[in-house]
């Protein structure tokens, strides 16, 4: 069957969006999203993004997540925010006005704050290392061996889990080897998604990220805020903190535990297929 999709991004980090409100259940394979998503021979994306009817009925919609390698995500901080901005653009929700939405990890609130500018309620960061999931017993940071070397991580989930990694230069040519490595490792059975951060002061981080399923993308916002929260988690960080990342900037606001964490930046449009 063709697909109808719309092309977006949220500073780099781009997607599908296909709109199934009322033919949800056409649910590619993933070897076809493989296909689709391949940058030479398919459209190229990092996350297929699909609008559905919600199962909650206190949510107004739902969004189903796969990766480009056709693997199912629980949560997407860029993705949401477009899928935000889709919505507003069909006036399928009112701008200004927070509302929720149904991830496959959970509610999320949304909320449209400006041509292409979104603000999401990420929920709580969860630490717990059963929760992430991580195979290890609770600790404010974990050590993991990764061929040979000692690397030590914060471990976090914000609906899909996170590995964050504090180093001197995110330009240092050992992260573009340890990343690939780490979202592998053992000791996450689900895999992760490995944020690598250079702390600038307490209100500023540089951050690129090696997602499982995707590589290394322009940008991942759960990434960002994971980075901010264990950042933060770790007196690294106070409770606003810029995240930059190589496709733009994202804002995170976290007050601590009990909190929600809230992210805000832009969600854009490229264009409209078919295929």
């Amino acid at each position: 069957m063709p697909i109808r999709f719309t092309k977006m991004h949220g500073i780099g980090n781009d997607f599908v969006v296909v709109d199934w409100r009322e033919d949800a259940g056409h649910v590619p394979s993933a070897a076809r999203i493989a296909r689709l998503s391949h940058r030479r021979t398919g459209i190229g994306f990092d996350q297929l993004l699909s609008i559905e009817p919600a199962r909650d009925p206190s949510c107004a919609f739902y969004y189903g997540i796969w990766n480009a390698d056709g693997t199912p995500s629980g949560q997407c901080g860029n993705g949401v925010r477009c899928v935000a901005a889709w919505l507003d653009r069909e006036g399928a929700i009112p701008r200004h006005v927070p509302v929720r939405l149904e991830s496959p990890s959970g509610p999320v609130v949304v909320q449209v704050t400006g041509e292409g500018m979104v603000t999401v309620d990420m929920g709580e960061p969860v630490f717990d290392p059963a929760r992430v999931p991580l195979d290890r017993p609770a600790q404010a940071t974990y050590t993991l061996d990764v061929d040979g070397d000692e690397v030590t991580v914060g471990a976090v989930s914000m609906g899909n889990p996170h590995a964050v990694v504090f180093v001197d230069d995110i330009d240092d040519p050992r992260v573009d080897r340890l990343g690939p490595r780490l979202t592998v490792h053992p000791a996450f059975p689900a895999g992760v998604n490995v944020g690598f951060v250079q702390r600038l002061g307490p209100d500023h981080l540089r951050l690129r990220v090696h997602e499982r399923g995707s590589g290394w993308t322009q940008a991942c916002g759960t990434g960002a805020c994971a980075a901010a929260a264990v950042a933060h988690a770790l007196g690294l960080a106070g409770a606003r903190v810029n995240v930059d990342l190589p496709g733009g900037r994202l804002a995170i606001d976290w007050n601590g535990p009990g909190q929600p964490l809230w992210m805000t930046g832009p969600a854009a449009f490229v264009f409209e297929g078919e295929v």
